[in-house]
């Protein structure tokens, strides 16, 4: 296969996975608290990224999944400071960006974080960076386990039928 042919597969499967990928959360058991424009919101990212990446740009999460990973960690565990900066300053950006301008809320003033520290916004590209990395890494072992199982199927299907052209 050619490198052109692998990255075509590669962003083929990367249009595939902003739909099917699973949304990461901290294990904990409060990732069904995701609320659905949230949900939609990492949709619409992830088309928005590997759009970008035809410009060039290397692939990585997006804003919202980066939100809504640190949303679940903040019900899991106490964050840190440099990490509650960060959750309030990608909150505020997905939700000011995403949210509906007659729905009369807004991102309350006290609370909101308008620019990060350097140190802080190297964090947060980790974060999405990993984000990105693991979801390719789940993508890429369920195709692994699908052609897997697709392959066993065929050939017990192919056995089952050998045995039958055999029978008296």
């Amino acid at each position: 296969m050619t490198t052109e042919n692998l990255k075509i597969d590669r962003g083929i499967s990367d249009i595939v996975g902003a739909f099917t990928d699973p949304i990461l959360v901290m294990p904990g058991g409060w990732g069904d608290t995701l609320p659905d424009w949230l949900k939609q919101t990492i949709t619409l990212e992830r088309l928005t990224e590997n759009v970008r990446s035809l410009g060039g740009e290397p692939m990585t999460g997006t804003d919202a999944e980066a939100c809504a990973y640190l949303m679940t960690v903040s019900l899991t565990q106490s964050m840190g400071s440099d990490w509650s900066q960060i959750y309030l300053y990608i909150a505020g950006k997905v939700y000011e960006k995403h949210r509906t301008k007659d729905s009369g809320v807004a991102m309350p003033e006290d609370i909101s974080v308008d620019q990060l520290t350097r140190n802080q916004q190297d964090d947060l590209a980790r974060l999405k960076a990993w984000i990105y990395d693991r979801r390719v890494k789940i993508r890429q072992e369920r195709d692994r386990t699908d052609r897997r199982e697709r392959k066993e199927t065929e050939h017990a299907q192919q056995e089952a039928l050998q045995l039958a052209l055999f029978k008296f």
